[in-house]
């Protein structure tokens, strides 16, 4: 039997936020695989177990620049909101996206050397860290060039930024499309661009839950096919309801072709997105517990 640590408990723990001990039984079921783990929470606990990929772990900004039918969407790192905030920090980003626009920079190191301010990317970064005495980052960054018409959308801060190329829709269409996908976050456009990986884990957490219901056997194969579909519809673009659908049924693929109009792709980012930064007092958790057990 695999040895279950206190880290690897504690790691469970930061990803799903599940109470300590059912994160322990949970890694002792699945023989310490930390994956398996978590889906095991996830079928004892519910589907909403796991928020790790939706959690804001970083500060930061995210910058967008569009010239004509190019555009970029930067994401840049802080320690604090407050630095996030700052006037010179907030610039430095735009700076960047106007650069990867302009010189379409392989990846951060290049965006780095770009020349900027009399000096690099990398020298004005560094002397921002200086001036303000926290460290900053260039986390990523998309470059977009355009088969239709480009539309960009910032919001809450500049803390979620939305590029989108997107054909044959008016201004109107398309910075309701942008602001939808703000809101609603979709991970792909449609079926084809969500990973076999994440649909085979959500139809094996599907039946297993199933069965822990007392379904029939001959029922879970069709019960977890559902369940898929209706995460595609929840996490794709064009399955997703129109955030201002008046009817509220009304899908994103359903108002487009209404419009006669086709998104050709976008791209999403949430500052600090998938970066872990909550940290628990688990030395305390576990003196909590122990005392409990005591009692």
């Amino acid at each position: 039997m695999a040895e279950i640590t206190a880290s690897m408990v504690k790691e469970l723990r930061e990803k799903t936020d599940a109470p300590m001990m059912e994160c322990k039984k949970a890694l002792a079921e699945a023989a310490g695989d930390l994956a398996k783990a978590e889906e095991i929470l996830r079928v004892k606990l519910g589907s909403k177990a796991s928020k790790a990929a939706a959690r804001i772990a970083a500060e930061g900004v995210v910058a967008v620049h569009v010239d004509g039918k190019v555009g970029a969407i930067v994401e840049v790192n802080s320690e604090t909101d407050f630095v996030a905030k700052n006037d010179d920090f907030v610039k430095f980003a735009r700076d960047l996206a106007a650069l990867v626009a302009k010189n379409n920079p392989a990846d951060v190191a290049a965006l780095s050397a770009q020349p900027l301010g009399g000096g690099t990317v990398e020298t004005v970064r560094t002397a921002l860290v200086g001036k303000i005495g926290e460290n900053m980052a260039i986390r990523r960054f998309e470059r977009i060039e355009a088969q239709g018409a480009l539309a960009s959308y910032v919001h809450g801060g500049s803390r979620i930024g939305v590029l989108l190329d997107i054909g044959g829709a008016d201004g109107t269409l398309a910075k309701d499309v942008a602001m939808h996908i703000a809101a609603s976050k979709p991970k792909s456009l449609d079926a084809s661009g969500v990973s076999s990986e994440l649909l085979d884990a959500e139809r094996r957490i599907a039946i297993e839950k199933a069965r822990e219901a007392g379904k029939p056997e001959a029922m879970l194969e069709k019960i977890a096919e559902g369940t898929v579909q209706k995460f595609l519809k929840e996490v794709t673009l064009l399955g997703q309801v129109f955030v201002k659908a008046e009817d509220g049924k009304q899908t994103i693929e359903q108002l487009l072709k209404a419009k006669g109009a086709k998104v050709n792709r976008f791209v999403l980012y949430v500052v600090g997105e998938g970066i872990e930064k909550k940290k628990s007092d688990f030395a305390a958790e576990v003196a909590a517990q122990a005392a409990a057990a005591r009692a």
